[in-house]
Formats: C-alpha cells, structure tokens, sequence
C-alpha cells in the first residue's frame, strides 16, 4: 500500500512558505521592540535570535522548493549537486544563531554585574546626598557627643583624688590633673613649660624610669624620690603608667604620694626596739633612782650647813644641779616605761589643752611668741587620760617654743572632729627652724635629740607617743627645715 505524494508534498513547500513569513514577522516585532527600549541587552539579543532564525527559515524553504521543483522536473541530479551547499548554509545558520545566544549570555552576565554595580553606585551616591543635605546637623551631633564625652572624661580626670601627669615623648608636661598641681606646687598656667624631668630630684632616677617606659610601653609602682616647685620638698611616690599611641604618642602616668606611708613604716619598724628599750628604761630606772634619791637627800643636808658664799657649798649645788638632772631623765625613762596605768575618763580635750597653756604661760612670756587657738567647737567629750594628754601637750608646744628660739614666731594650737574617722585630730604647730628631712624617721627614738647637752633628754616625743598609742591613737608630724613643724595627734573616739 502506498500513500500518495502530493498532500507530504504541499505540506512542505507550504510549510517552507510559512516559516519564510513567520520568521520576518518575528524580525518585524523584534525590531519593534528594540525601538521601545534600545538599550536593553534582552531586546537586542531577540532582534539578532530572530534574524538567524528567519534566515534559517529562508535558507532551509528555499532548499526545499528548489528541491521538489528539480525532482519534479527530472533535474534531480542537480540537487544532488546543491544539497551540501544548502546543508552547508543551514548549518552556518545554526551555528550562528548559537553564537549569537553563548554571545549575549556572557553579555547579560555582564549586564547583570553592571546593573548590580548600578545599583551599589546609585546607594551610595544617595547616601552622598543624604550626607550632603544632612552634613551641618551631622557634625553638629558628632560634635555634640564629642563634647560630652571630653567633659565626661575631663571630669574624671580633675577630680581623681591620685595625682595623673601627662607628657610627650619629648619628657614635656601635656596637661596635669588637680591632685598634680596641689602635690607639685604648680599652677595651671606652668603646664607646657616644665618637664618631667624638673619634677625628679635625681637625674639618674628620671633617665632609668624614662627608658623603662619607653622600652616597655609601661611601668607599674615605680617608687622614686620626686620634689616639689617651690621648696624643693622631697615627695616619695610611686609611678604607674603606659605609652598611648591611639592619635599622637603620650605618656600618662598616675602618681600616689607615698611619703607618710614611708615615715609611718619608719616609725613601725621602731617600734620593737622602743619595746625593748622601754622594758630596759624600767629596770635601769628602778636600779638608780634609789641611790639618787639617797645621794640628793645627803646633799641637801650637807648645804644646809654651809655657808653661801664657801667653795664646798659651790660644789655642792653642782652636786645637787646633776642629781636632779639625773632624776629628771630617770623619771622620764620611767614614763617611757610606761609603768604607770592609763586611767580614761569622759573629759573635755579643749580644757585641757586651756591649763597646759595657762600652766606655760610663764615660759612664752617675754618670747615674742604669739600662741593662736583655733578650736572646734563640734569636738565632743570623750573618754582620755587627762593628766597623760596633758603631759603630751607640755612636751609639743615646749619643742615648739625651743624650735621658735628668741627669734620669735608663732605657736598655733588647732582641733578638728574627723567624723569619718570617728577621732580628733589635735595640731600643735609652729614656724620654727623645722626638722631635716634625714632626722624626721628618727624623732620619736628614745635618747635621740638635735638639742645641745642639757637642754633635752630625747624622751619627750618617745614618752608622748607611747603615751598616744596607750590611747590607741598615732602622732604624724610633717616639717619642712627652716619653715616650721606641725604635729598632728589623733586621737579615737572609742
């Protein structure tokens, strides 16, 4: 059975007609829209599709007709001769139309990085005008929390109770806190004129610190003898601090006074030994004062029986003057010993300090001594030894007026109700010829005194501080030579 030719026939070559017409229209409508929007990679990329198809089409239709007329017409052989040229072309035809997709897919890659980059330019440059638009109240706020927190830091700076100095890698003096100025003696107008090298006392001490903090970047308690501006004080402190580099290298450095804490140690580390000697001073003091008593009770009797005017009676009185000194240093060792109890009772520190100064009235007369009071009235009563306390008072404003000489001066006498410290500071002071610095550690030493022979036992201030401890207390002293000396007695409420 066999199906007749002419119906595959028509379908062809009709259908080769039609793909001629439907790939013109298709170039038709791509070129249509490639008007609306020249710019578009995707129009563009259909435009070029369309055209390879319709050529395709056009190719391959004509191939067909030509083919059906030659072998209608008995010229098949010449077909056969046009076949691989009409292959040929169809399959340029193809391979063109694949170029042109493999082509504009890299292209619409790229169209779509650019279109990205587009966007990422199009964000920033509204950023740019919302930062343009917006630039004076954006810095206007930038700078509104710049100053908050300048002055947030600036406040902690001036108002830390530790000293901090700030100086450049060059050793001059940045800036200086509150509590720096008050220990150095400076004001704030010095700062950029000084360096830290004027602030050591010892030129080898600064070098060694300030290539320690430079090699390291830091140091840590860091003690070292420094000096004050204008008296030339020794202040011993200890040094914390680090290399800054954040915007310009600096070096800030905290400071803590330790000079008190240094004299405090001092006098602890005697406190053994005035233990023992104190519990030596006993026996010696029992061992001799009978025979001195014994000695000056002879002497006296011998005086009464001679005449004033002789050579024995001299000798006696020098005899007499001696044993009485002697007595006077036995009784102090015995104070010192402290064998006498401490009796405390509710009492009023102002009144007794008023009948020490009634009671010493007589030794500032005629002294050019001006003695100043300056009482507060808020110290309460409390419970103290007052005959004890008032022997302490004696030997302060005695020291004083010895220290003020026949020069004289000026005596002052201060109280103050610590009420954080729940005690009484008592200050006796004067502007004396002031102790030196390298005896300061030494004063309160039993038998140590700068006074002349027969002036001072060097008991005074040993027996006085005993005499305070009993009562749980402390006596600082600060001194400065040739300026004065203030004692500070402090005394526990309970």
């Amino acid at each position: 059975m066999t199906f007749p030719f002419f119906p595959f026939w028509f379908i062809d070559v009709f259908g080769s007609f039609l793909m001629v017409v439907f790939g013109i229209l298709c170039v038709v409508k791509a070129f249509s829209i490639r008007r609306l929007d020249p710019h578009n990679v995707v129009w563009a990329y259909f435009l070029w599709l369309s055209m390879a198809l319709a050529f395709f089409a056009l190719s391959r239709s004509i191939g067909h007709i030509i083919q059906h007329i030659l072998t209608v017409t008995g010229y098949k052989h010449i077909w056969e001769i046009l076949r691989p040229y009409s292959g040929s072309l169809n399959t340029v035809t193809f391979i063109v139309g694949g170029s042109v997709t493999l082509f504009f897919g890299g292209v619409w890659e790229i169209y779509h990085r650019i279109m990205k980059d587009q966007d990422a330019l199009r964000e920033a440059h509204n950023k740019l005008i919302f930062i343009n638009r917006h630039l004076d109240e954006l810095v206007r706020e930038r700078t509104r929390e710049f100053v908050a927190s300048e002055r947030k830091y600036r406040r902690l700076f001036e108002e830390a109770h530790e000293a901090i100095v700030v100086a450049s890698p060059d050793g001059t003096i940045m800036d200086m806190n509150s509590a720096a100025l008050k220990l150095f003696g400076y004001n704030r107008s010095d700062i950029g004129k000084i360096s830290l090298e004027m602030l050591f006392q010892n030129a080898d001490d600064f070098r060694h610190f300030w290539e320690k903090i430079k090699k390291d970047g830091s140091v840590t308690n860091w003690e070292c003898i420094l000096q004050k501006n204008q008296n030339q004080d020794k202040l011993v402190v200890l040094i914390s601090g680090s290399r800054e580099e954040e915007y310009v290298e600096r070096y800030v450095l905290w400071l803590r006074d330790i000079t008190q804490r240094k004299i405090l140690e001092r006098q602890l580390l005697n406190a053994d030994k005035l233990a023992s000697i104190g519990r030596l001073a006993a026996g010696i003091a029992h061992e001799i004062n009978n025979p001195l008593g014994i000695i000056l009770g002879y002497t006296q009797l011998l005086l009464r029986s001679e005449p004033p005017d002789s050579e024995r009676y001299e000798d006696l009185k020098t005899i007499e003057k001696h044993v009485r000194m002697c007595k006077n240093i036995v009784g102090d060792l015995l104070k010192f010993s402290r064998m006498s109890q401490t009796e405390k009772q509710i009492g009023d520190i102002h009144a007794v300090i008023e009948d020490v100064l009634s009671m010493l009235h007589h030794q500032f007369d005629g002294s050019r001594i001006v003695i100043e009071r300056d009482f507060d009235s808020s110290v309460p009563e409390f419970s103290f030894d007052a005959s004890k306390m008032k022997q302490v008072f004696i030997n302060m404003l005695m020291n004083a007026r010895d220290a003020i000489g026949d020069k004289g001066g000026r005596v002052f006498v201060r109280t103050r109700w610590r009420q954080d410290q729940d005690a009484v500071w008592i200050q006796i002071g004067d502007d004396g010829c002031g102790i030196p610095a390298e005896h300061l550690g030494k004063i309160f030493e039993p038998f140590f005194t700068t006074k002349p022979p027969g002036k001072g036992t060097g008991l005074g201030l040993a027996v006085s501080y005993g005499i305070v401890a009993e009562h749980g207390g402390d006596i600082l002293v600060e001194s400065t030579e040739g300026k004065g000396t203030v004692f500070t007695i402090i005394l526990p409420l309970k």
